[in-house]
């Protein structure tokens, strides 16, 4: 799967979400990924509640075309501050 299509996916499941995705072991490695996502609606939430909002965004995705993401989720705030 290619990470913009992944992009767009976390940033329509998950409502202001701004979501970079990349290949994470180099452009021939189509099914491990890396994902670095931003929203609010990851305020007040643990980082299991967080990584869970993504997987629900990308839905059977991740049991039929990605078979790794490595995530990195923060709210606009922290985000600011890593």
């Amino acid at each position: 799967m290619e990470p913009a299509a992944v992009e767009t996916l976390i940033e329509e499941g998950i409502e202001g979400a701004s979501a970079t995705v990349r290949r994470q072991r180099g452009e021939h490695d189509d099914d491990h990924l890396a994902a670095t996502v931003v929203a609010d609606a990851f305020d007040g939430e643990s980082l299991v509640a967080q990584h869970q909002l993504v997987y629900d965004a990308l839905g059977d995705h991740m049991t039929t075309d990605i078979h790794a993401l490595e995530l990195s989720t923060y709210t606009p705030e922290a985000y600011e501050n890593a």
